[in-house]
């Protein structure tokens, strides 16, 4: 086990196309370390370069006490999943975990008793004699995962493991493969474009948008306090709703709906007051909205009116479309749907609430919504960070 350091690390290619820029991370002896951003944001460069499988333009990496810019991948003292397994079709499941030990001239005797150590821990026992083809996802995944295990490496790359797996199964091999790493204790790097599995999964959660690092923070500082509108978008499902508002002494006026902010609101944010009279952008999570008939208080001065677009009854909640009067703001996310205004146009926004399984709320209908203004996040619209202290 070693910690894992990225020092400025930067990737341009031939054709001048900057893939990850100074890139600064410390990945603890013994975390997991979860890189996650939209498609083509970097994260499996930055994940490469450490492999050893792109060359570093610029910077230092260190694993342990060693550089090893200049250092093949199998001196690097590293093993990684891959996306696809990277199995051998024509090997059975012994073979495939043991290949690399016979590669490295490992004794026989050695090789047998980690293999069969790796199979007991993946519950792979009964399925050493057989190929991939006969395999499930699962399996095979943890086939690739018992590859990695067997060679003791100082640290594991995972580069979207689990992107092949039917939904239930993803579930089910996360949880897997998050509990095996705390098992093992093995410093781990693993990369997905999925927000959920890197808040599920991470010690800590990197964040990171056009070979930019965003932000680094456990997953509930992530969710609780983003560092800029990209963050505060990206990282929740359903997303956070945000708005261009204006801000008052002690309301907020998002599009005809005049808010009243607490002074817990304008306590925990110093900031804010430099912004009173002015425009901010608004972020409001789903869950920090709810149907005004099921609480018990419901301040007037804290709710919005609108018409439900759609209900998606979920069991255990209800989450609500509607459209709200205000103009919506672009998160930044190449890969999130937005019909955004152009222009001066004020337009009208979609919004999403997280109610409680007692609303009885119905496409078409009217519905009070109340608003949690002490949760709201603000965020400066010409820099886009969050406005704090």
């Amino acid at each position: 086990m070693a910690q894992v350091v990225l020092d400025g690390l930067s990737k341009t290619y031939p054709n001048g196309f900057q893939a990850v820029t100074d890139l600064d991370l410390e990945i603890h002896d013994g975390e997991f370390l979860v890189l996650v951003g939209p498609s083509g944001c970097g994260k499996s460069t930055a994940l490469r370069m450490i492999a050893g499988l792109e060359e570093i333009t610029e910077g230092e990496l260190r694993i342990g006490e060693r550089v090893v810019n200049d250092l093949g991948p199998k001196d690097r003292d590293i093993a990684m999943v891959f996306q696809n397994y990277a199995l051998y079709p024509h090997m059975t499941v012994y073979d495939n975990i043991s290949f690399a030990l016979k590669l490295a001239k490992t004794p026989k005797e050695e090789i047998d008793e980690r293999v069969r150590e790796a199979a007991a821990i993946l519950e792979l026992e009964d399925q050493l004699d057989r190929k991939p083809g006969q395999l499930s996802g699962g399996q095979r995944q943890r086939v690739a995962m018992g590859r990695a295990i067997v060679r003791k490496p100082s640290a594991f790359l995972m580069d979207e493991p689990l992107s092949n797996l039917d939904a239930k199964l993803r579930v089910q091999m996360r949880a897997e493969i998050a509990k095996l790493q705390r098992d093992l204790g093995v410093t781990t790097f693993y990369v997905t474009h999925d927000q959920i599995e890197a808040m599920t999964m991470g010690d800590r959660v990197a964040v990171i948008k056009d070979g930019l690092l965003q932000q680094v923070a456990t997953p509930q500082e992530l969710y609780d306090g983003p560092d800029n509108v990209f963050v505060a978008a990206f990282i929740g499902s359903p997303s956070m709703n945000l708005y261009e508002a204006e801000l008052g002494a002690d309301s907020i006026t998002i599009g005809s709906n005049r808010l009243a902010l607490g002074e817990q609101a304008l306590a925990n944010r110093p900031a804010l007051k430099a912004h009173v009279g002015s425009t901010v952008i608004v972020g409001v999570r789903p869950e920090d909205l709810e149907d005004a008939a099921v609480l018990n208080e419901n301040p007037a001065d804290r709710r919005l009116t609108s018409t439900v677009t759609l209900v998606e009854s979920l069991g255990s909640e209800v989450m609500v479309h509607f459209d709200i009067d205000a103009r919506p703001v672009d998160s930044g996310d190449p890969d999130a749907v937005q019909d955004l205004p152009t222009g001066d146009e004020g337009g009208t926004s979609s919004a999403v609430g997280r109610f409680s399984p007692r609303s009885r709320v119905r496409a078409g209908e009217q519905v009070e919504i109340v608003v949690d203004t002490d949760r709201l996040h603000f965020f400066d619209p010409d820099t886009r960070l969050a406005i704090r202290s």
